[in-house]
Order: C-alpha cells, then structure tokens, then sequence
C-alpha cells in the first residue's frame, strides 16, 4: 500500500464502525488541493540544481489548511498527501481551528549548503505564494526544516505581500515566534505518556523508555522525560543506537550531540542497528523518525509493553493489527505529537493579537489541550474497547464530518 492507502485504512475503518455515508467518506478522503512546482536554483559550484516541490491542501472544513513543510529526498506527493490528510485529523483531535495540510520540496539538505538551502526555500514560496497566507494556509517545521527555514518563508512572503509574521509558525523566537515551540512536540508526548501511566496507576521513575530517532522531538522527548523521571535505556539516530539497561543520562548525550551531530562515539557506548533497537525489551518504544519504521517484518519482535507514536505514520497497518492481536498498547501519532501544532497555533494567535505569551502560560496551556485530546480518546477506548488508533479516528472524524456537513458542499 502507499502512504496515503495506509491512511484511508485507518480512516475507512473508523467511518464504517460510524456508518458514515459513502458521499460524506468521498468529502472527507480526498485533498481539496495539490500543487507541484519544479525549483531551479544555481549551485555554490555553478552547476544548475533540480528540486521537485509539492503543497498538499488536505480539507479546511474546521480553519485554515495548516502543516509542516519537509526536506528530504523520499518526498512524493504521495507522501505529502498522506501527511496532509493526518494534518486533518490531528487538529481535529486538539480542537483547534485549523485543517490539514503539508509540504514537502524533494532534497538532501545534507548535500545543500546554507546558502543553498535558503534559494531553494525563497524559491519554492515565489511558486506557491498564491495558495498560501495567515488565514488560507500556514506552513510550519517538519523534517531537516527549521526556525531559520521559517524565517526565510516570512521574509519572501513578505517582500510579495507586506509584514506578515503570521504566515508562518515555528519561526525564532527574535522574529515573532512562540516561546515553548521548539520543544512543543516533545512537550506534548510527555504530557500524553503522564496520562496513560496515570491511567495505568504507574509512575514516571519506574518505566523505561527506547526512542528511535534524535533530531528535534526525539532529543527534546528524551530530555523531557528524563526530567520527569523516566529511564531512558535506548536512543538512535541515521548512524544508530545505542542500548543502556542502566540508563543513559540524556543531557549529557545532548551535550555530546550539539557537538558531534550524532550519537556515535558517546561513551564508547557500542553501536546497534535502529531495527535491533527496536526490539529491545523496555516499558515504553517511542519511534521519533521517519514514518513506517514498524511493519509486519518486525512488529512481531517488538517486545515493548506500549507504544507512543512520535514521528508522523511510523507503523504500518498490517503492524498496527499485530500490536492490537497482542495487546500492546499504541497511542497514535494523530493524538501523540500533536504538541507541535497546537503549539504552532498559539504562536499563529499571538501573531494576530500581537501579543507574546510567556512560556509557562504556553505550556500550561498546552497540557490542558493534550490531556483533554487524550481523555477524550481513552473514554471511547474503554466504552468501545477499541484500540487508541480507531477510537481518535472516531473522534476526529465526527468533528470533520459535523463541520464539513454543516457548511454545506455549495
């Protein structure tokens, strides 16, 4: 199956346990929008470079389309779609008034330099300016994009249409970005994992946890719960794992890493692979990469006792089914790493008000959204005794669907 198939699984399981209609499903499956671009740019060495961009405009039944724009070079507009369509559903979940959408510009930003890197984002916005804007379409940070990427979107945007900070969330905080915003989806996995374990009637400093991948939400999720108390026994990044029964002390490995840019070498801990990472044994398995890292190949060997999805569609379907036969637990990326974009959303309300929140009230607010998200989702669990996955389809779909009917197709 494609990404985007893989979604609509999901999806389609949870309108036939509602009976959604076939016509209302069709509203609901399907982008509204989808735009590809070919970027030119000159390289530092004069030769020309290549780069195939595309924006995925999902549904804005509930607020403007919103979602991350990525760099790497498995980007489709597949890809790009399936995304876009989870984008969708996750603000559906947070209740935030926001739809889905997302991008993706097909590169190695390895191979780019900085300078490279910046023309093909200020290209990339002159193509696609039109469908884009503070109440039509935010971009925000996905992977091997960042602040800075975010502050050369505000900046071109603004040259063609005047000073809008808005256009744009995870800027730096120096140009109208929130504070708590680079850490917000680790935040929110954090406040998701202290509700189950509450749910469980299990504490922080007695459960381990191995997160696979170190960039943004898996280094910030690691450091978070560290301080919280949880034991991390296991990280990786593109070079690797490594695996610690007796625990790794996390900010030091970040240290190491600001330093470095990878795990290898840190304490002369011995590399694994990211598959044998995997299965090691531990309370709570954290993917925090790239997507379908879990699939029918290696989810039998998955010995973690629940799963918390911190990267966007990291298991399969057919893996999905051999967690539920098993009885692991997986609470879904729709639901999980939701931090990021509710976070993206009030730095897009403090752009409107023009007015900066501080980082307490963000983050208090923050937990309020996650741990109604999840209550709301862990009740239809228990009622149904359905797996997390259907049950937040379930619910993000009612909210879709009620809005999109409301509204009317005319």
């Amino acid at each position: 199956m494609t990404h985007f198939d893989d979604t609509n699984y999901y999806f389609v399981k949870a309108a036939k346990l509602m009976e959604v209609s076939e016509r209302i499903q069709k509203l609901l499956l399907y982008p509204e929008r989808e735009v590809t671009v070919q970027v030119a740019i000159q390289r530092d060495n004069g030769e020309l470079g290549y780069f195939t961009g595309h924006r995925v405009q999902h549904n804005n039944a509930r607020g403007p389309h919103k979602g991350g724009l990525r760099y790497h070079p498995t980007v489709d507009i597949d890809d790009v779609r399936s995304l876009a369509s989870l984008m969708t559903w996750k603000t559906a979940i947070a209740d935030i008034p926001f739809g889905g959408a997302k991008g993706g510009i097909n590169c190695d930003p390895t191979t780019l330099s900085s300078g490279e890197i910046e023309e093909i984002t200020r290209k990339f916005i002159q193509k696609i300016y039109e469908i884009i804007g503070p109440y039509e379409d935010i971009p925000a940070p996905d992977v091997n994009t960042n602040a800075q990427v975010m502050a050369w979107i505000m900046d071109e945007y603004s040259k063609i249409k005047g000073f809008t900070p808005a256009i744009v969330t995870g800027k730096p905080v120096d140009l109208f970005g929130s504070l708590g915003r680079e850490a917000a989806t680790g935040q929110g996995i954090v406040f998701i994992i202290e509700s189950f374990l509450k749910d469980l009637k299990k504490e922080m400093k007695n459960t381990t946890f191995i997160i696979q991948g170190f960039g943004n939400v898996g280094s910030n999720t690691a450091e978070i719960l560290y301080r919280a108390g949880g034991k991390i026994i296991g990280v990786s990044d593109v070079n690797g794992g490594m695996y610690d029964k007796a625990g790794i002390e996390i900010p030091d490995l970040i240290q190491y890493v600001s330093k470095n840019k990878t795990i290898r070498g840190y304490q002369d801990h011995t590399l694994i692979s990211n598959e044998e990472l995997m299965t090691k044994p531990c309370d709570g398995l954290i993917p925090a990469a790239l997507g379908r890292v879990l699939t029918k190949e290696n989810a039998n060997d998955i010995s973690a006792s629940f799963i918390i999805e911190g990267a966007n569609a990291p298991t399969t379907p057919e893996a999905d089914e051999i967690f539920h036969k098993k009885n692991i637990p997986l609470i879904p990326d729709i639901l999980a790493n939701s931090g990021g974009v509710t976070v993206s959303y009030f730095e897009w309300v403090q752009n409107i008000q023009q007015f900066r929140w501080d980082e307490a009230r963000v983050n208090q607010e923050l937990k309020k959204i996650m741990e109604r998200g999840y209550q709301s989702i862990a009740k239809i669990v228990k009622e149904k005794k359905i797996d997390f996955r259907t049950a937040a389809f379930l619910v993000a779909i009612g909210r879709v669907g009620r809005a999109v009917a409301v509204r009317g197709i005319k």
